[in-house]
This record gives C-alpha cells, sequence and structure tokens, in this order.
C-alpha cells in the first residue's frame, strides 16, 4: 500500500517541478530588455575595481584592496544576482539578433556559473571565518570573472546591438 502511494507522490513531484521550469523558462523567454535592465542592481559596481570595467578584463586593485571596496559580503551578493540577469541579457541578445557568436554565449554562461559558485564558497568561507584571506582571495576571484563577464557582454552588445551598449553601460 505505502509504495505505490511513494510511486504517486515520486510522480507528482517530478511532474511539478518540470511544469514549473517549463513556466520559468517561457517567463524569461517573454522578458523584454528594459525588465532585464530593472533587474541588474545598481547599489554596487565592480567600475570602483577597475578603470576599464565593461571595456576590458581585469582588475586594477589587490584582493584585500578589492574587499573593502566591494564592501565584503553586499558586493560578492550583487555579484552573484548581476552574473544571473546578465547571463539572461546575453540569452536575449542570442535570441534576438542575428549571427550572435554561440561560443561567446557560452562564454558567458559559463562564467555566469563560475561566479555564482565561487561567490557562494566565499559568502560560506565568509560566514565561518570572517574576512580570513581564502574569503578574500575568492572574493578576487569572483569580481575578475565578474569583470571580464561584463566586459564580455558589452562586446556582445556592441557587435550586435550596439543600441542597447548605452542602456547597459548606465545600468552597470
Amino acid at each position: 500500500m505505502i509504495l505505490p502511494l511513494l510511486q504517486v507522490v515520486a510522480i507528482s513531484t517530478i511532474a511539478l517541478y518540470f511544469v514549473r521550469w517549463r513556466m520559468g523558462a517561457r517567463r524569461r523567454n517573454n522578458q523584454s530588455w528594459e525588465s532585464l535592465l530593472a533587474r541588474l542592481r545598481p547599489d554596487w559596481s565592480a567600475r570602483e575595481l577597475s578603470d576599464t570595467f565593461l571595456w576590458k578584463e581585469g582588475l586594477s586593485a589587490t584582493p584585500e584592496d578589492a574587499w573593502q571596496r566591494m564592501e565584503g559580503p553586499k558586493g560578492l551578493w550583487v555579484m552573484y544576482q548581476n552574473a544571473r540577469v546578465m547571463l539572461e541579457m546575453a540569452d536575449f541578445a542570442a535570441r534576438n539578433c542575428e549571427g550572435v557568436d554561440r561560443l561567446l554565449v557560452e562564454t558567458l554562461h559559463s562564467d555566469a556559473m563560475q561566479i555564482r559558485v565561487c561567490v557562494l564558497m566565499a559568502l560560506a568561507q565568509y560566514g565561518f571565518t570572517q574576512a580570513s584571506e581564502g574569503v578574500r582571495v575568492n572574493a578576487f576571484r569572483a569580481a575578475s570573472m565578474y569583470s571580464g563577464m561584463a566586459a564580455r557582454m558589452t562586446q556582445l552588445l556592441q557587435e550586435h546591438a550596439a543600441v542597447l551598449v548605452p542602456d547597459f553601460v548606465a545600468a552597470m
């Protein structure tokens, strides 16, 4: 009696997961550029870490300096959330622009996942050891990847949707 009940619960749970996943995918596909820009969190910007932010990869700050400028976990959390939004922006550009470099879009996907994992590791370390050397190094790594992702996103927009670049730069 309990085995059939467990099977029904398991199948119902999986079905519910796929329905929610499909609804989320449909919602993401129907987003406008303006709604994506509005989701970027402007309360911290990596501009403070690099003179060439959005135009060239690399940071001009040390890990300790970067930790101070990013305001610790606040900046990490903003990077975590903005990485997902930039990923959705890359998907938006790939769907709505002709001739988008698929390798660049896949690189942006990879960047977003790496940033999110690195940020979560840094936040977990911070929760246990506060601002130790390892936390600052992971935060610096995340910020460096974030800067690179923003530069690649700017490149993608310049090549395929130049009219969207000013809005993106202003939001970042």
